[in-house]
């Protein structure tokens, strides 16, 4: 029998937007579940989806939304045509911080937790948020990869979330009850938001562990069984890819950019850097800008 887990690759892939049509997309999706928040907006034709328990007919224009391991199924209710659009992200990496807004994993945590709070909208629900919009945008900037493209990404889910949120308010859900106490507030589900924030600082998986309560085979256990790599290896991909905008994108040394990502000095992050891509950070350079 087939897994219902599917495995996606946070650290290549914290982001993935695409379309699905019955041009290219034949089979029915079958069930499955995964670490990442999933979204899917209709664009033409009908579609069957499936939640855990929870069902619902898709027509254009409406949106459901896939919290982070839960099983769920979308397929095409007949034979029409049909085409649709879909986000999947580690809503781990999306932070917003000031003085009274949880984090959005935890809002959307507590509204998992929650009847109130559909994962099933209509059209009328949603089209304030402009959903059609935020798909093509994020397919757009993950396909070509410009400058700064990652932050329109950022930006693009997290006004679309926070709209999802003000809907479930609207209806009831109370966000004062998402504000997580000390003892929840850095779970392995969360702790590669604190990797991001504090990649250019030593980080010792020992103490990462201990961040989340847990045991240092324990939890270097479960880091690799959720994320598909050891949080060592986690760690200096977060670093490469900071030092590979910054290469790309600015005019810095390496001895400047070794310094902020993380790196003890050149030499480390020229041979980190040739384990993850294959030549070193000048060869890399060169190539890119010569293209």
């Amino acid at each position: 029998m087939a897994q219902l887990f599917e495995y996606i690759d946070t650290l290549n892939s914290p982001y993935e937007a695409f379309w699905v049509d019955s041009h290219n997309e034949n089979d029915p999706n079958r069930p499955h579940w995964h670490y990442y928040m999933e979204l899917i907006y209709v664009i033409s034709g009908t579609l069957d989806a499936e939640c855990e328990q929870k069902k619902a007919t898709l027509g254009p224009g409406d949106f459901a939304i896939f919290h982070p391991k839960m099983i769920h199924t979308v397929y095409p209710t007949d034979t029409q045509p049909y085409r649709y659009g879909v986000l999947k992200f580690d809503i781990s990496r999306l932070s917003i911080s000031n003085s009274y807004t949880p984090r959005l994993r935890t809002l959307f945590e507590n509204a998992r937790q929650t009847s109130s709070a559909e994962v099933f909208f209509r059209a009328g629900q949603i089209a304030h948020l402009r959903p059609e919009g935020t798909f093509a945008t994020c397919v757009r900037e993950l396909e070509s990869k410009e400058y700064g493209y990652d932050m329109v990404v950022h930006s693009q889910l997290c006004a679309l979330l926070v709209g999802l949120v003000r809907i479930w308010r609207g209806e009831g859900l109370d966000t004062t009850e998402a504000i997580p106490t000390s003892a929840d507030a850095t779970s392995i589900d969360s702790i590669t938001e604190y990797i991001d924030e504090h990649s250019q600082e030593p980080l010792l998986v020992e103490d990462l562990a201990a961040r989340c309560n847990m045991s240092y085979s324990y939890f270097a256990r479960n880091f690799k069984q959720i994320y598909g790599r050891s949080c060592k290896e986690y760690i200096e991909f977060v670093r490469i890819c900071k030092a590979e905008e910054l290469l790309l994108f600015t005019d810095f040394d390496l001895s400047y950019i070794s310094q902020e990502t993380g790196f003890s000095d050149c030499s480390h992050l020229i041979k980190i850097f040739k384990k993850w891509k294959g030549i070193t950070p000048k060869q890399y350079k060169l190539r890119k800008v010569s293209k």
